[in-house]
């Protein structure tokens, strides 16, 4: 299984992918989500090229921590903290780890599913691999649950501020954590 290869992944998806963040939260925040997560992982990746670590869980400590540290809004501490949380647990398994990343994203955000928010598509891809899933059946959930976003009314963050025009748009945080699952299963998918 290869951590950095996943990280590695997520970073250039979500660089390739930054405009169209950018463009959903122009629609429902503050037009940044794109720019500032593609900025923060950008980081990571310089970090990951001049640095080594002794295990995973280290290398994914530090994903979290450059995170914190470089990404402005809501996206750097909720990311930080899934990665930082995902590192605790590696230990038991990449279904645990994520699991764990996911719970700490939902207690730092004071959040669940249904409140249109990165957690509607990491709650069910969590689930997809705690029940074994392959991994395409984990992607189809984190893009079933990230669609099922559109017609949600926002109670978090700043799109909540819209109160119903939030509905009709895609949430962006859900459309970069399927990002982060997809990228999962093109690096870590021949690992079952």
């Amino acid at each position: 299984m290869s951590v950095e290869a996943w990280v590695r992944e997520f970073a250039r998806l979500v660089t390739a992918e930054a405009p169209r963040l950018t463009e959903l939260d122009s629609a429902i925040g503050d037009a940044d989500h794109g720019a500032n997560l593609s900025r923060g992982l950008n980081a990571v990746v310089s970090a990951l090229d001049t640095s080594s670590f002794p295990d995973d869980g280290a290398l994914l400590k530090k994903v979290g921590m450059v995170l914190v540290s470089t990404v402005g809004g809501a996206s750097g501490p909720l990311y930080g903290t899934f990665f930082l949380r995902a590192a605790g647990a590696l230990g038991d398994g990449f279904p645990a780890a994520f699991r764990a990343g996911v719970d700490g994203v939902a207690a730092r955000g004071k959040s669940t599913t249904g409140e249109k928010t990165m957690l509607d598509a990491l709650v069910p891809a969590a689930e997809a691999l705690a029940a074994g899933k392959d991994w395409a059946a984990v992607v189809d959930a984190a893009e079933t649950g990230r669609d099922a976003t559109i017609p949600l009314v926002a109670r978090k963050g700043r799109a909540s501020y819209l109160g119903e025009r939030s509905a009709g748009h895609l949430d962006p945080g859900a459309a970069s954590a399927t990002l982060l699952v997809t990228a999962a299963a093109t690096t870590l998918g021949a690992d079952g």
